[in-house]
């Protein structure tokens, strides 16, 4: 695997990072027809500030019968995510709202205001069957915003009433203030919390994640989930060859010393208008890189960007696709993190007599 290295980052780039932000472009979006976008100097990119909108929606479980995925509904509170990590799978979601999936995606964000009423009425009715629910599907749930806004904890307190078991995917320390409420879904195995790990490194991190939380803080939001008794563990989301897959066995030393029962990876994804988004955060990070990263990701895709058949789309194929598995594997079990932990429990689910009064 290579190391990450280059002596001079800003050599030889027309594109300069954004301050606090991932994507360096505003791209139009796939289903626009014009691009408004104002071309400015490097003197002239103003701080992006962030906007929220309300998001009047009727529904709030989002469901998929993808088979790369081990659960069937998520539960998004927002739309959009200020983390603005530069590799965002979910980008391309804001352009069906007429955004684009660039800068729009982590500064226009929308809200579901009434996500916890409705995530109630939905676990209250006759036809809602017991499973495995994920918050964190198209978002982050935990991202800044929530500190203020307390949505996901809302959800989190409706899970817990009716002990429907809930998965949680998060960037953010943010996961330990609801301790609380996730300690009281520890006993019935109803909540798991997965931190999604991408480097050691906090100057990369701070570049290909600016406003998640610094890897030494994710770190220890494993150590406090662990230690309240909270199942917990990591994700290396997503691997990039070339750019932190030399640093895979660090991650999963690291998060199996802080107490994570279970790892899991996946292969950088680059869907739509992100594989363009993506090479111009190179371009605005590390020129000298880039096209060494991109070709290693057509490595990983039989020589595209991007494969989005089932079964491929999530680890990829071809000889480096097969390498970053076995070095998983191998850095896996040195980490002790082999354990195969039982699925959530869906048998303590249960409709509070309030709401059975109601409906």
């Amino acid at each position: 695997m290579d190391d990450l290295y280059d002596p001079d980052p800003l050599a030889q780039t027309t594109l300069r990072p954004r301050r606090g932000r991932g994507a360096p472009t505003n791209p139009v979006g796939r289903f626009e027809s014009m691009d408004l976008e104002i071309e400015q100097t490097d003197d002239d990119l103003p701080v992006q500030e962030t906007e929220l909108f309300r998001d009047s929606t009727r529904s709030i479980i989002a469901w998929n019968d993808s088979p790369d995925l081990n659960f069937d509904a998520s539960v998004n509170p927002y739309r959009g995510c200020e983390h603005g990590c530069a590799y965002c799978y979910a980008r391309p979601t804001h352009e069906y709202l007429g955004l684009s999936a660039g800068l729009d995606f982590e500064s226009k964000l929308f809200v579901k205001e009434n996500a916890p009423e409705l995530l109630e009425k939905t676990f209250s009715s006759r036809s809602w069957k017991p499973q495995d629910v994920m918050m964190s599907g198209v978002t982050d749930c935990y991202q800044p915003i929530e500190r203020h806004l307390k949505l996901t904890r809302r959800c989190l307190e409706v899970f817990a009433e009716f002990r429907n078991p809930v998965g949680i995917v998060t960037k953010n320390e943010l996961v330990t203030r609801d301790i609380d409420i996730l300690q009281t879904m520890s006993s019935p195995d109803v909540a798991a919390v997965h931190m999604s790990v991408t480097s050691l490194d906090p100057a990369l991190a701070n570049k290909l994640e600016p406003r998640a939380s610094s890897p030494r803080r994710r770190i220890k939001a494993i150590e406090a989930l662990s230690r309240a008794g909270v199942r917990t563990g990591v994700v290396i989301g997503p691997v990039i060859p070339g750019l932190n897959d030399h640093e895979i066995s660090d991650i999963l030393q690291a998060s199996a010393d802080a107490g994570a029962r279970s790892a899991g990876y996946i292969t950088l994804r680059l869907p739509h208008g992100v594989k363009e988004l993506f090479a111009d955060w190179l371009e605005a990070h590390y020129p000298n890189r880039k096209d060494r990263v991109l070709n290693r990701v057509r490595d990983t895709r039989d020589g595209e960007l991007y494969d989005g058949k089932y079964g491929l789309r999530m680890r990829g194929a071809g000889e480096y696709a097969d390498q970053i598995e076995r070095m998983f594997e191998i850095r896996k079990r040195k980490a002790e993190l082999t354990q195969k932990l039982p699925p959530l429990s869906t048998g303590h689910f249960r409709v509070p007599r309030k709401q059975l009064s109601l409906f």
